[in-house]
């Protein structure tokens, strides 16, 4: 078992993420140190808006977050995005490293940890 950093990222945006359409991950916050390497992606099904929220996900790669700016207008696309809000962080998705298949465990509000057999 190995002790890694993890994310929740709600469907399908981690499916995205490792076809290589999802190049940033959009955010209310923003990490407190970079980089993030080897951060697991989980896909859940439903938003976590409060501490102590949890569902049980699949972890679907790992990445590195190496930059995190203000979101801009332009990047909708790259975000895979409905639309536009100020004040959010767009998260610069690198090294992206699929768990073929995926490995089942617990979705967490913010960044946490994990124990994955990888």
């Amino acid at each position: 078992m190995k002790k890694l950093k993890a994310l929740s990222i709600v469907a399908p945006a981690c499916e995205r993420i490792v076809s290589g359409q999802k190049k940033l991950e959009i955010r209310s916050w923003r990490p407190e140190h970079l980089p993030l390497c080897d951060l697991v992606i989980v896909q859940n099904t439903q938003f976590l808006h409060k501490d102590g929220d949890e569902q049980i996900g699949t972890a679907m790669a790992i990445i590195d977050i190496v930059e995190v700016h203000a979101w801009r207008k332009d990047e909708i696309e790259i975000a895979c995005a409905n639309y536009w809000k100020e004040g959010y962080w767009a998260w610069e998705i690198t090294n992206v490293r699929p768990l073929v298949p995926g490995i089942q465990c617990m979705a967490k509000r913010r960044i946490y940890e994990i124990d994955l057999a990888i």
